[in-house]
């Protein structure tokens, strides 16, 4: 294509070509400007007769602007798109949380921590880098956080903002927080437990309710102690008759757990019928995997005349972990083991039933030796 003519103007270094308005026939002048800068010829487009309001006075005023050390056109760019790159290699807070939800297995707990990403954290923190949180602003959260929400669910998001972190740090995608965050504490020692003849009621009201899953749920429930979400992951395949082991599946996030199969549910699994096609064991809508079952299990807590706020599957899973640690014959190492807690700590709730068992044990024994007392005395009166 032929070099367009140029034409001279009154200021030095600054010329214009004759082109189109885009999309009319119309001509206007095309400004550009030349100079040198650092030793360098420089020529740059300064702007549009029509479209941009340049002139040549304007055009003038803009080449001296860039001989005085402002930035040309194409160190402009430049500039931006070393920006856009910089921004681009930044774990922000954003990008450490979509890179750690990739690796999650989909589930609840996922789409839990979705939601309180997005209602809680994502504003505060998202665009911002680890390296540039400051302790006062977590504490701002924190604080704003209690005035209307409970400690446990304020306690939830910042251990999702610590594990997004964790996550990072551990993946040498940014550095790890300079103060450790300071979480509400809460004193979670639910314990739901039910008498003899509430358990009784319940199986009565099991027993007889027509939901196919609802009530094998329940029983499984209390016969293992598994979380809801374990079971509606549960597949036959996790289920090893000939050995007597159920299969765990990233408990609460953690690695796969293995855990007895009692007699009881072992019976129960043994009957429960299996759905064509489908490696459920507690199958939802067309085979897949459930998401709820609340209705239903809520139906038989009523009808079962549970307390209010006994929750139906998770306080049955209290329940085995209650009636366990009362026992007596088992330890708390054991039964954590048997609920997959990761932290000890969690377990430690059943401790005080645990320890009254204990004190009833240990007065037999102190009864008996007061008895053994009692008949010595009787036998020095009768000698």
């Amino acid at each position: 294509m032929p070099a367009q003519k140029r034409y001279k103007t009154s200021y030095p270094g600054v010329y214009f070509i004759k082109g189109l308005v885009p999309g009319t026939k119309k001509q206007e002048k095309i400004f550009y400007i030349m100079y040198r800068k650092n030793g360098k010829q420089i020529q740059e487009k300064s702007g549009r007769q029509f479209l941009d309001d340049m002139t040549a006075a304007r055009a003038a005023q803009v080449r001296v602007q860039r001989m005085r050390g402002g930035l040309s056109n194409r160190e402009k760019r430049e500039a931006v798109k070393a920006e856009k790159q910089a921004e681009a290699g930044k774990w922000t807070i954003n990008k450490l949380f979509n890179e750690y939800m990739n690796g999650r297995t989909p589930g609840k707990s996922l789409t839990t921590d979705k939601g309180r990403y997005d209602k809680y954290l994502k504003a505060p923190f998202g665009e911002t880098e680890p390296k540039n949180i400051l302790a006062l602003d977590v504490d701002r959260l924190r604080i704003k956080l209690l005035k209307k929400k409970s400690p446990q669910t304020v306690l939830h998001v910042l251990n999702l903002l610590t594990w997004i972190i964790n996550f990072g740090t551990k993946n040498g995608l940014c550095p790890g927080l300079p103060f450790h965050i300071k979480k509400p504490t809460v004193r979670n020692l639910v314990t739901e437990d039910l008498t003899s003849e509430q358990i009784k009621a319940l199986l009565t009201a099991i027993d007889n309710d027509i939901h196919p899953q609802a009530g094998p749920l329940m029983k499984l429930a209390l016969f293992t102690g598994m979380r809801r979400g374990e079971m509606f992951k549960l597949k036959w395949k996790d289920i090893d008759f000939d050995r007597g082991f159920i299969k765990i599946v990233d408990p609460k996030g953690g690695p796969d757990q293995v855990i007895p199969l009692n007699d009881a549910a072992r019976e129960l699994l043994k009957n429960h019928p299996r759905i064509e096609k489908s490696p459920f064991v507690f199958p939802g809508q067309g085979g897949n995997q459930r998401v709820t079952v609340s209705k239903a299990v809520n139906r038989i807590k009523v009808r079962a005349n549970l307390p209010k706020d006994f929750r139906p599957l998770h306080g049955l899973r209290h329940l085995f972990a209650s009636m366990l640690a009362s026992s007596g014959q088992v330890d708390l190492y054991t039964l954590q083991r048997l609920l997959t807690h990761k932290d000890p700590r969690m377990t430690q709730r059943y401790a005080h039933l645990r320890d009254e068992t204990l004190k009833k044990a240990s007065n037999v024994a102190g009864n008996l030796i007061m008895a053994v007392e009692g008949g010595n005395n009787g036998l020095k009166k009768s000698n």
